[in-house]
């Protein structure tokens, strides 16, 4: 079989609000002399590359005009994104029932309907219209066709200049991307938007005496198990409000997590001493339904979680910022010390990616003990 060694790769293009056809390759006379060929083929000085109508014939013909002389890269035009997982319908009813001025720009209702196909948590919702909406309405005299990827990177540097974090800036980009890739259909719209470097930062980490030290400062049996779940089984602060009764299975000693981050489910360790301490709240409490629940009923909140282990962690006399997260970040990194595997952590935690779950070995002081520093050595 013939090698090709000149490529061309498809671009999804908006010019003038319609779809075009982007091909880009590098300059060579025989590639330009077929493009030429090609039907209603114009060249866009802005995007330095040529384009056509964005049709099924083009398309075919693209693949047939080129055959046997490059090979055509649709890797950013076809889209390879996985379908949703089956999960409980997610209602954006709040997004399209707010009552707003006339002069701000709402999340256009196609963009809601895709949230709710694509069955995105209600955190990514809110993070998506939030920033779909600021990204709409800074650009109030363009309608959404007519804005280029120039004045969305303009958008950006503004961001940037207003003290924006990375990790702020890549979402508002996600945002953005899923109304032109997803809602409009076309795969990776904006290949040309720079993304901010991601800022890799180790996590807080408590010791094994902070950690018990803030468990037994909480202020009730409610809220130590709270504490006591969160860094027993590596929770979560949302898996640990979805918790139902029914997920703590005693007889394994297994806490069942359903739908966690990425919508998957996994068991985590049920601590003896954690079990105890449930089994007490249980008969003190008498939940309904939520393991933990507020006092209308329901999930307890997320506010009230963080107000619990804040409260616990000062009265503890412990100096660092501590979250409900920084009780995860010390299972995972206790667990290391003490001789349990990556990947039994990986599967505990629940990461896609055991790349996630290495920056544990950053923290853990077992694996930084036993190495002399250099200063001692002279004595």
């Amino acid at each position: 079989m013939k090698k090709l060694n000149k490529h061309i790769t498809l671009k999804h293009l908006l010019i003038e609000g319609e779809k075009k056809i982007g091909l880009q390759f590098y300059p060579d006379k025989n590639l330009m002399g077929l493009v030429n060929d090609l039907p209603e083929v114009q060249w866009n000085d802005t995007i330095g590359m040529p384009f056509l109508p964005n049709t099924p014939d083009n398309l075919k013909l693209i693949f047939k005009t080129f055959k046997g002389t490059a090979w055509i890269n649709g890797n950013y035009f076809y889209s390879n994104r996985r379908k949703a997982a089956k999960n409980d319908p997610l209602s954006v009813d709040f997004y399209r029932n707010r009552t707003l001025s006339d002069s701000y720009r709402r999340c256009p209702e196609p963009y809601l309907q895709k949230l709710e196909v694509h069955r995105y948590s209600i955190n990514t919702v809110k993070a998506y219209v939030n920033c779909f909406e600021k990204f709409i309405n800074h650009f109030t005299e363009l309608e959404l066709h007519e804005i280029s990827e120039n004045e969305i990177q303009s958008f950006l540097q503004v961001l940037v200049q207003a003290g924006r974090s990375n990790s702020y800036l890549n979402q508002m980009i996600n945002a953005i991307k899923f109304y032109y890739e997803v809602v409009l259909g076309m795969p990776n719209r904006f290949y040309a938007i720079p993304r901010p470097r991601k800022v890799r930062k180790l996590p807080t980490v408590l010791s094994k005496e902070e950690a018990i030290a803030l468990i037994n400062s909480t202020n009730n049996i409610k809220h130590r198990c709270i504490a006591g779940l969160l860094y027993s089984a590596g929770l979560r602060m949302s898996e640990l409000l979805n918790l139902k009764i029914s997920d703590i299975d005693s007889k394994r000693m297994l806490i069942r997590v359903c739908g966690g981050k990425g919508k998957k489910d996994r068991y985590t360790l049920l601590s003896r001493s954690a079990i105890t301490d449930l089994r007490t709240y249980y008969l003190e409490w008498r939940p309904k339904d939520y393991l933990f629940e507020g006092q209308e009923g329901g999930p307890y909140s997320g506010r009230s979680v963080q107000s619990v282990i804040k409260g616990a962690a000062r009265k503890a006399g412990i100096r660092k910022r501590v979250t409900a997260h920084v009780l995860r970040h010390s299972f995972a990194t206790h667990l290391l010390e003490s001789g349990t595997d990556l990947r039994s952590i990986q599967v505990l935690l629940g990461h896609s990616s055991s790349k996630t779950t290495e920056i544990y070995t950053h923290v853990a002081i077992n694996r930084l003990s036993n190495i002399r520093s250099p200063l001692d050595l002279v004595n």
